[in-house]
């Protein structure tokens, strides 16, 4: 894995590079390698061990997950502050299912540091107040959840909210 400024220099490079085989009359190679160059912007704009990490989510799959996600070593220097968001969102994930304290506080740093889709925000929070719901924290529980109602615009947790609120009547 690259650091994200390697590959902004990368893509500079490359787009320097075909500038100069289109002013050589070389454009089939000058195509191919614009190709590169939208390969290392968009790694810069989405981390591909992130990407990976959410293509083994999608199966199931967590020690898959865990395995991408462990190839980043320095959050802090090799993410953007969005991808750093989603990379403490997977890990809180990840862990709601093993240590729901941890969970919590990853979870909590991925809302801090930011998510740009709504949809992943709204689970985040949702995660959450379950999270506070099981440490007895009814009001923190019963806020997390309005604001994921809000955020979920498109009611794909609207399934897992009733369930969090008939939960909630038993406490």
């Amino acid at each position: 894995m690259f650091n994200k400024n390697i590959k902004l220099v990368l893509a500079a490079l490359t787009l320097i590079w075909s500038i100069y085989e289109f002013s050589q009359g070389h454009i089939g190679n000058g195509i191919a390698i614009l190709f590169l160059t939208a390969i290392f912007t968009l790694f810069y704009f989405k981390n591909e061990f992130i990407l990976l990490a959410f293509l083994q989510l999608r199966t199931q799959n967590f020690e898959g997950a865990k395995k991408w996600l462990a190839y980043i070593k320095n959050p802090e220097t090799a993410l953007t502050t969005k991808q750093q968001g989603y990379y403490n969102y997977l890990h809180g994930i990840m862990l709601s299912q093993t240590s729901i304290t941890q969970a919590e506080k990853y979870l909590k740093k991925a809302i801090k540091l930011g998510l740009s889709m709504d949809h992943d925000l709204a689970m985040a929070k949702l995660q959450l107040a379950g999270i506070a719901m099981t440490k007895r924290r009814k009001r923190e529980a019963t806020t997390l959840m309005n604001e994921a109602k809000k955020l979920d615009k498109h009611g794909m947790l609207k399934d897992q909210i009733q369930m969090l609120k008939q939960q909630m009547k038993k406490i």
